[in-house]
Parts: structure tokens; C-alpha cells; sequence
């Protein structure tokens, strides 16, 4: 393969800038830029760097890795300078200039995944990490590259293998009396896989949505604390807050973080019939906001008579300014809703936990991992497709095709880890890195 050659470190200026190498010649490039006889492995060595006329451009660290004990699987070379871009760029010159070729997007990782030196999980779970925005997440795609959901998944192609084996160890032997698959116990086992799996998608659903955000839009009529909420659970004065009805007219948008959980956070234009045109197309986004919402929080005035919009029939109803009611703070209506008070800040944890229990999120922590929507939607497919073949082979009793749909499965599943996955989605996926990465 060509050695190629980019920018690891973010673009500006900083206090290291580092050009990374990988491929065949990356070691006979690092020596004749650092005009050193040999780097030793792993060890951090310092070198003046030189252009073609020998003339110093930095100095600063060289670092190999031999492959294949390396990130790549290939020779690798970490040249650390000064973090400037003029600096930085003339070092990636110098090296592109003895032979490397500048790294696609992602092109890092995807050779570390064709060198089998991480699957695809780890290698979309490496680009999760950097693209974290909260704690939780990062947590979590560390989890995804230690491989916690790869293990999961390698275990479900394990037993789907064994059972593979047996059936068709069955079908080869026609003529024995027994009746294998059923003295084998096939439909319990393949009982055992669809748990396994029911378990690992509600994991991986909790791992996208951690990873990815949810949407949340905050929707009712005109002056309930639609925007006064908007503030409490981003933490800052975003939205204008008036005591006149259709301040809000347009959809105000803010990322916040809830209990380690990124939200998309939406205010509203007050949903109540104008003859303002302005408004009306408020209102007009506002529902368009809420059709895509993941959840929706009817905010109610529990100071007033008209307690409800009856156009609103899923979400969490959020009953406000329970300070002007004296109602008691926390869950009412069995867990449907929440009694609040936006401007004492009594119930909004009950809120914030109600929303977590409403997307299926749990205190725990243990084998959480990073998820994509790819995986989840390859999981429920896996999951759909030996559903089904276990009620075909039921109704059939025939081996041929339990045989053939257990290898259906197989492979839906071998896409997730990369083990059966097309040259598209590779490129694809690996599109979206960064170049040094």
C-alpha cells in the first residue's frame, strides 16, 4: 500500500502540531527528514526536521511504530513539532515531496480495520470519541473501542455458527432414525439468540440516543413557560420570557445536556388560532417541530381553567407554575406527567428523569457503549429475520431452510462488525473522519 501522510492534530494553532505517517516508506521518510541513521520502536527521539536543501524547518519529536504492532498494522511515524500551521504544513510538503501521498478522510482507521487491527464497530466508535459532546458519550465510545458491544456481537455469530453446524451436520445424516434437530433442542436455542438479542438492540438504542442526542420540543399554548422552561433546562436565558401571549413566533433551537444525555432542545410559537401572519406560520413550524420530535413536552398552566390541547395526545405533559396553585411537585397521572414550577425550579428533576424513563434510559452504567443508527437498524433486521425463521422451520419442521435462513442471519450481523460489509458503506462511513485520523 502507498504511505500516506496528514495532519493529526486539530487545525489552528496550538503548542504540538503533529504529522503522521503510515505505510511502507513512513520509516525511510522520518529518517531522511530527521537525517537520523534509525528511530527504535516506540520510543520518542529528538530530531531537528529539514526541508530538501537540509534546511531546518523544526524541531521536536520523532516516533515509530513497526508494524504490524501499531495503529495501522503498518510502519508508523508520529513527527511532533510546533503547533503552527505554516510549520506543520511545511513538514506534510516535505513529506509528501519523499513519496507519501496525503491520507484520505478516515484513511488511518480504515487501514487499521482492512489490517484486521480493529473491527468496524471500534473504528466508528474511534470517530464517536471525537465528535463526544458530553462525558457520558465519551464514555461510552471508549467502551465501543475496548470492545464491549463487539463481544456482544461476536457472541450471538458464535452461537448462530454452532447451531448453523449442527443443523447441517443434521441434514447430512438423512438416514439415522433420530431426529436431531429436535433431540438437539434447536428451537430453545434459537429462543436463547432472540433474547440475546432483544437485550443487546435495547442496548444499542440506549447507546444511540446517548451518543447521538434526542430531540425534545417544549409545545402548548400561548404564555404556559414554554420559553421560561426552555431556560431552566438549558441553564440559560436563550428564549425571551413576557407576560405577552405569542412572544415566541418562530422555533428557537439549543443543544443542552440532561443527565449526561445531549438533547436538541426546541421552543415553540404558542399553538392557538391567529389572524397574524406572522404567527400563523409559527405555529405552522411549531407543529412541523413537533411531528419530529422524539419526545414532546406539553407544557399545561396549572393556574388556568384550560388545562389541555387537545390537538397534543402523545408526550409528557408538564404541569406549570404549580406555585400559583399550590399543587405538590413530582410525577402525577401514573408517570404521564409532571407537576412543575419553572420559576421556584421545584419538579424539574422529576422532569428531567421522567424524560429519561420516557426514551428508555437507565441509571446504569455498566456495558453501556456507542451505538449508530446502522447497528440498531442491523440488529432489529437480524432479529426480525430469525424471528421469522424459527416460525417458518415450526410450521415446516424443515431443516433446508432453518439452514439457510440462520445464514441469513449470520451475515446481517457479520455487516455490523465489518466481517460482510460492501466497499459503499466502508466508504461511506469512513468519509466522515478526520483526515489525520
Amino acid at each position: 500500500m502507498e504511505t500516506i501522510a496528514a495532519v493529526a492534530t486539530a487545525p489552528g494553532r496550538g503548542g504540538i502540531g503533529i504529522v503522521r505517517l503510515s505505510g511502507a516508506k513512513a520509516l525511510e521518510i522520518a529518517l531522511l527528514i530527521t537525517q537520523r541513521d534509525s528511530v527504535d520502536n516506540r520510543f520518542a527521539h529528538y530530531a531537528k526536521f529539514t526541508d530538501k536543501q537540509g534546511l531546518v524547518i523544526d524541531d521536536g519529536l520523532v516516533i515509530g511504530f513497526t508494524g504490524p504492532q501499531s495503529f495501522t498494522g503498518e510502519d508508523c511515524v508520529e513527527l511532533q513539532g510546533h503547533g503552527g500551521p505554516v510549520v506543520i504544513g511545511l513538514l506534510l510538503q516535505r513529506c509528501l515531496e519523499l513519496g507519501a501521498r496525503h491520507a484520505n478522510p478516515g484513511e488511518f482507521s480504515e487501514r487499521a480495520f482492512l489490517n484486521g487491527r480493529i473491527d468496524l464497530i471500534q473504528a466508528e466508535a474511534i470517530a464517536d470519541l471525537i465528535a463526544a459532546d458530553s462525558t457520558t458519550a465519551a464514555r461510552q465510545a471508549q467502551a465501543s473501542i475496548s470492545g464491549v458491544f463487539s463481544t456482544s456481537i461476536n457472541q450471538i455469530m458464535r452461537d448462530i455458527t454452532g447451531l448453523r453446524v449442527f443443523v447441517e451436520a443434521a441434514l447430512d445424516f438423512p438416514e439415522e432414525e433420530i431426529d436431531f434437530i429436535s433431540e438437539g433442542n434447536v428451537d430453545q436455542q434459537v429462543d436463547l439468540i432472540l433474547e440475546h438479542l432483544a437485550r443487546l438492540i435495547r442496548q444499542a438504542k440506549e447507546g444511540a440516543i446517548l451518543q447521538g442526542g434526542a430531540t425534545l420540543v417544549l409545545a402548548g399554548k400561548p404564555n404556559v413557560g414554554k420559553s421560561s422552561l426552555l431556560n431552566a433546562l438549558s441553564g440559560e436565558d436563550i428564549a425571551i420570557v413576557t407576560d405577552i401571549a405569542g412572544t415566541t413566533r418562530d422555533v428557537l433551537k439549543q443543544t443542552v445536556v440532561i443527565c449526561g444525555v445531549p438533547f436538541e432542545l426546541i421552543d415553540t410559537a404558542g399553538l392557538r388560532t391567529s389572524n397574524d401572519p406572522v404567527e400563523i406560520e409559527g405555529v405552522r413550524r411549531a407543529e412541523a417541530a413537533i411531528s419530529q420530535a422524539d419526545i414532546l413536552l406539553e407544557v399545561i398552566d396549572d393556574s388556568s381553567k384550560d388545562v389541555s390541547n387537545s390537538a397534543l395526545t402523545s408526550g409528557i405533559k408538564v404541569i406549570n407554575k404549580i406555585d400559583l396553585t399550590d399543587r405538590p411537585p413530582g410525577p402525577i397521572d401514573g408517570g404521564k406527567a409532571v407537576a412543575v414550577s419553572v420559576h421556584t425550579g421545584e419538579g424539574i428533576d422529576a422532569l428531567k428523569q421522567l424524560i429519561l424513563e420516557t426514551l428508555g434510559i437507565t441509571e446504569q452504567t455498566e456495558n453501556r457503549f456507542s451505538a449508530r443508527e446502522r447497528h440498531l437498524r442491523a440488529l432489529r433486521e437480524g432479529h426480525t429475520s430469525l424471528a421469522e425463521a424459527k416460525q417458518r422451520f415450526l410450521a415446516t419442521r424443515a431443516g433446508e431452510l432453518l439452514a439457510e435462513d440462520l445464514k441469513k442471519t449470520h451475515d446481517i450481523l457479520g455487516a455490523i462488525t465489518g466481517k460482510l460489509t460492501s466497499d459503499d458503506l466502508l466508504g461511506e462511513i469512513f468519509s466522515s473522519f478526520c483526515i489525520g485520523k
